[in-house]
């Protein structure tokens, strides 16, 4: 399963069907060493018809410390995983499993504080806002969205009835429009989808609609400067990258795997380190 699988010591990875394009490997070895723990961090890739039998087996392993999850895998690991903070009744999804000492795996969800983070600093209180999307990273998105207090939202995607029900489930007011309609006006447009990346159809959207202050933030990395950040930096506009989400939240799930936090003042070394 895993293609760097450490022997005989604590490890945590990230599993994902397709799994080869992730860069978290990069980001927690660079972590350990940095901080001088002894450690590793691996890649798995997981199918769909093999999540419960990985999980199985890697329950049995004390030097599992846990691991990330990635597409597709966010929402149907909550059925293998102890959930003691109600993130299936919270955000809907989970990006992190934490082994405890006693063997029981804890699932979290990092990405919704990760999102956040670069925007942290905005004042987003009834402001509208677009997201493309409707799977488990929308959900993280959707819910500190809700906790920031956005205004009215406008989903984009193929199922406007998936799209209407992740809406109500966060109470968010807002309704839905197909990938080839004009944008609203918008304060803040997010990617939460796979469009634009490596091996997926392009995200084509018209930004001709949104405000000069508006910003693009894509969640996906690979490529980092996805077409559609290409169109919104040629408008003028303000843009986040999939780096910023990817490594907010990977700190998070570091300090659960490991207990450390990463090394303070090396992010644009890591950030080098990611675009090389």
């Amino acid at each position: 399963m895993s293609d760097d699988l450490p022997a005989a010591l604590p490890y945590a990875e990230v599993i994902g069907d397709p799994i080869a394009q992730s860069k978290s490997p990069l980001i927690h070895d660079f972590w350990l060493d940095a901080l001088g723990l002894v450690g590793r961090y691996a890649r798995a890739h997981v199918k769909p018809e093999g999540l419960a039998a990985y999980i199985a087996e890697r329950r049995a392993d004390p030097d599992w410390r846990g691991c990330n999850i990635t597409m597709p895998h966010k929402q149907a690991i909550m059925d293998l995983v102890d959930d003691p903070g109600d993130i299936r009744g919270t955000i809907g999804a989970m990006n992190t499993v934490v082994r405890q000492p006693d063997g029981a795996l804890i699932g979290t969800n990092t990405d919704a504080a990760g999102f956040y983070a670069p925007l942290a600093e905005l004042d987003l209180a009834g402001a509208p806002v677009i997201v493309v999307g409707a799977g488990g990273a929308a959900r993280a998105v959707l819910f500190a969205l809700a906790r920031a207090g956005v205004g009215f939202v406008t989903m984009i995607g193929r199922s406007p009835l998936k799209a209407m029900g992740l809406l109500a489930t966060f109470g968010l007011k807002g309704g839905t429009a197909a990938l080839d309609a004009p944008l609203p006006p918008a304060a803040l447009l997010v990617n939460a989808s796979s469009l634009g990346m490596t091996g997926q159809p392009p995200l084509d959207l018209d930004l001709s609609s949104l405000p000069g202050e508006a910003i693009v933030y894509d969640l996906v990395y690979s490529p980092l400067r996805t077409g559609l950040l290409g169109a919104a930096e040629a408008r003028g506009l303000d843009t986040v990258d999939g780096l910023d989400m990817l490594i907010g939240q990977a700190a998070l799930a570091f300090e659960l795997f490991f207990g450390a936090a990463p090394p303070e003042g090396r992010d644009e070394e890591l950030r080098a380190l990611l675009t090389a």
